[in-house]
């Protein structure tokens, strides 16, 4: 566990105090594509008391409920041969057809006859996974989010400085090539983005329109930290189908951990759903290997660089948040909140200070008098700095 960044030492804790309490339980531990699951999981299977059996299912031919059931029965047969009993691990087992069934079926035959089989299903696409669980494993399952690496993570572990980070990302396999620029960026698109796109998404869920969904991706890079009208999108794409189905598209993005469209913040009690989002690409790393601009290049870009900068804040918002806090944007006319933590009663307007923005925070001031907000915080300039905000895990208070 030495060599494990420290979100992902608290993953593994998580995970070893779950795999010791009893009754078993069924684990499950969802993130984008490499973010260290399979690393944190197998290092945790090394490290506890009972026997384990670990399987994969990223094949390029799917698998299918028989042969989850025969990796099944393989735990079945440690936990059978031990008195602690036993852990089976699954890794991409949404590539298991029909996986939330077989895994229910299964399950429930072992509640029923009390065997002590902890299982563990690892997940590359957060989406797919959650919309199996929620059909079949509903009350079942206790979900572990994997994140982004973290300014923190990257620093500690690669060396990282802030100015890297907020380019470069957090992608610990290609932090290894930030000296090649043009490897480095061949190796985002090509072995994360086109792996996740067109293993995870495409060939997993019902896409009628792929060029649309890799057009659009390449849009919220371009455009990420902006708020951008479904109509405007349309216009950019070809082929763009209807604002369902571009808002779709987002959902089957985000669920991926590539990107998200936020919603506008209102105090009203039913939001409008599909509001003019705020595109955000979830890791900065993907605006940079898009965008055919180096380091060098982005840092003497004021615009550019400001984009990456409240994108990184973004994604860093959306990373370590409460699941039960939302995050948003908010704008009334020229006015706007760059973020917004929404939940109960606590609500905390976030502005990014970056070479973009004019003096003085009209945006601010605004929804602070219509709304009240918990708390105001500017990040950057004389507010919080960036670095030590990327540090944090939110919501703090």
């Amino acid at each position: 566990m030495s060599n494990l960044p420290p979100l992902r030492r608290a993953l593994f804790s998580t995970l070893i105090d779950r795999l010791a309490e009893a009754p078993a339980r069924l684990q499950i531990v969802s993130g984008p594509r490499q973010v260290g699951k399979t690393t944190v999981v197998r290092q945790a299977l090394a490290a506890c008391d009972p026997p384990s059996h670990y399987a994969s299912a990223d094949d390029p031919t799917l698998r299918d409920a028989a042969w989850l059931a025969e990796q099944w029965q393989e735990g079945r047969r440690l936990a059978g041969e031990h008195e602690g009993g036993a852990v089976l691990a699954i890794d991409e087992v949404q590539k298991v057809e029909n996986w939330a069934e077989a895994a229910k079926r299964l399950w429930d035959e072992d509640r029923a006859a009390a065997r002590p089989l902890h299982v563990v299903l690892l997940g590359s696409a957060a989406l797919l996974i959650q919309h199996g669980l929620s059909e079949s494993l509903t009350g079942r399952f206790e979900l572990i989010r994997a994140p982004h690496w973290s300014f923190g993570e990257m620093r500690d572990t690669f060396g990282f400085s802030l100015e890297q980070f907020v380019y470069f990302g957090g992608y610990p396999g290609a932090a290894a090539l930030v000296g090649d620029e043009e490897r480095w960026a061949s190796y985002v698109l090509d072995s994360i983005v086109e792996t996740t796109i067109s293993r995870d998404l495409l060939l997993l869920t019902r896409v009628d329109k792929p060029a649309l969904l890799r057009g659009l991706f390449r849009l919220v890079c371009d455009y990420s930290s902006q708020i951008v009208s479904y109509q405007k999108l349309t216009g950019q794409l070809q082929d763009a189908g209807n604002t369902t189905t571009l808002a779709h598209y987002l959902d089957l993005l985000a669920g991926a951990g590539l990107a998200v469209g936020l919603e506008k913040y209102s105090s009203a009690k039913v939001r409008q759903r599909r509001s003019t989002p705020k595109l955000l690409a979830l890791n900065t790393a993907l605006v940079s290997a898009t965008s055919g601009r180096t380091f060098a290049e982005s840092r003497k870009s004021p615009e550019h660089w400001g984009r990456l900068v409240e994108t990184a804040v973004g994604a860093h918002l959306w990373a370590t948040r409460d699941p039960r806090t939302e995050l948003l944007y908010w704008r009334n006319r020229n006015r706007e909140v760059d973020y917004v933590l929404s939940r109960g009663d606590s609500l905390t307007a976030i502005e990014v200070k970056s070479g973009r923005r004019r003096d003085g925070l009209p945006g601010m001031s605004a929804f602070e008098s219509a709304y009240g907000p918990t708390e105001n915080l500017l990040a950057g300039g004389d507010g919080t700095p960036l670095d030590a905000l990327l540090l944090d895990r939110w919501p703090t208070r």
